[in-house]
């Protein structure tokens, strides 16, 4: 399933010219006119300033023995199957072992997890099992993948972690916390809840992430934050990982970081530089019938995520796609965690290839090999447009977003396209566009 019209366009860059060294330099001065040569030392970009892609370049060399790292996370990182860092980890790992506090700025999809789980799990090894980190994410999948990350990363070391999110019973999380863990991932809400009954303590904390800052805010859980960190001394380093930095955020820097170190990879509220965009014009009546007819054209290895705005919605796609001969499961805040985890195993297996969510899928949904993103209905937000094509485009992989556009939203199309700094390409498919 490719768009028809736009071609894939890929674009070779220029190789650098080889920096000359000091006897080429003289001889060439001595060559010349009488006049001395002058170096010209050209001024240093900004990370920030770059794109992702110019910043791979950049750290292409770099492997994870060059960051500082112990034999055992070495070891651990070779048996999952990594030995170079992206920007992201290249960039925050070290200076979150030195003890910093940070503040992490990426896209989705650039790695940022593995970013702060790796020197959590370098700090705390070897040491007594008391809780030392406490990582908030605003998600129950967040979560799930955040605690599937040191659980892959800390093998062999003894250390203990558990996930602690609501939609599941209170008893297993309470034995396990009365007991002792090193690292809890959680969500605000719940952990709430535990603090209340006097299940956990933060004494001995030495290490806070506030994973995903911007949507927990989104979601309105800066209250629950603050409580939170109420209950922690302020000797302790602070991680803040964020895909966008609207005010609230920084705000939020500002109140619990101390002198942070700021790294940035790729330019704000920019699209994954490996995902390819294309808006459908279609008429909302016919959105069904344009899904259903990209379909018959994709390859039977696609997996396809559909995004759309309500879960009423997002049930009404999956009754039309089975009653079409597609198998296809919903994600939503009104499905159980038990059938979450089942329709996300289904995705992630290739047992289904079609998953319809809402915006609850837009983060944390950590699954490779996910070919196509197709935005049933246009996001509200531009920010929503960057976390929802994030799901695809992984890893430097490639991947495409299609988004489907009726007249009423035209306009917010192009308030994406300005956010994103770049036109999308419109295709007209025959019987389906606002002409028919």
């Amino acid at each position: 399933m490719s768009p028809r019209t736009p071609s894939r366009r890929t674009g070779a860059r220029s190789p650098r010219a080889a920096r000359p060294s000091a006897a080429d330099v003289a001889a060439d001065a001595a060559a010349s006119a009488p006049t001395p040569a002058v170096a010209v030392t050209p001024e240093p970009v900004a990370e920030a300033s770059l794109t992702l892609a110019q910043q791979e370049a950049r750290t292409s060399e770099i492997t994870f023995a060059d960051l500082g790292l112990s034999a055992a996370m070495l070891a651990s990182l070779a048996t999952a199957g990594y030995s170079r860092p992206t920007p992201i980890q290249a960039q925050a790992v070290p200076l979150a072992l030195k003890g910093r506090d940070l503040m992490g700025l990426a896209q989705t999809g650039t790695g940022k997890t593995a970013a702060f789980t790796i020197p959590i799990i370098e700090r705390l090894m070897g040491g007594a099992t008391r809780t030392r980190a406490l990582i908030l994410t605003p998600t129950r999948e967040l979560c799930q993948q955040v605690e599937e990350s040191i659980r892959k990363y800390s093998g062999g070391t003894g250390l203990d972690v558990i996930s602690v999110y609501g939609g599941v019973g209170y008893e297993a999380q309470t034995t396990a916390l009365k007991n002792g863990v090193d690292i809890i991932v959680a969500t605000p809400g719940r952990l709430i809840d535990h603090l209340e009954k006097q299940h956990v303590v933060f004494d001995d904390l030495e290490v806070l992430v506030l994973d995903e800052a911007d949507r927990m805010l989104d979601m309105g859980f800066a209250p629950q934050i603050n409580r939170i960190v109420a209950q922690i001394h302020p000797y302790r380093q602070t991680l803040l990982f964020s895909a966008t930095m609207p005010p609230e955020v920084e705000a939020l820097a500002r109140k619990y970081l101390r002198k942070p170190q700021v790294v940035q990879v790729g330019r704000r509220s920019q699209a994954a530089a490996t995902v390819r965009h294309c808006v459908y014009p279609v008429p909302k009546h016919k959105k069904m019938d344009l899904l259903v007819h990209l379909l018959r054209e994709a390859g039977a290895d696609d997996s396809v995520l559909v995004f759309t705005r309500t879960k009423h919605g997002a049930d009404r796609v999956v009754r039309h796609l089975e009653d079409a001969g597609y198998a296809a499961d919903a994600l939503h805040a009104d499905k159980t965690q038990v059938q979450r985890e089942q329709a996300l195993a289904r995705f992630k297996a290739g047992e289904t290839k079609l998953l319809v969510a809402t915006d609850i899928a837009q983060r944390g949904l950590d699954i490779s090999g996910i070919t196509h993103v197709i935005n049933f209905d246009v996001p509200q937000q531009a920010e929503d447009y960057v976390h929802r094509i994030g799901r695809t485009g992984r890893a430097a992989k490639e991947g495409d977003a299609f988004t489907f556009m009726c007249a009423d939203e035209i306009g917010m199309v192009r308030t994406i396209e300005r956010v994103i700094g770049q036109e999308i390409a419109r295709i007209s498919v025959p019987g389906f566009d606002f002409g028919t």
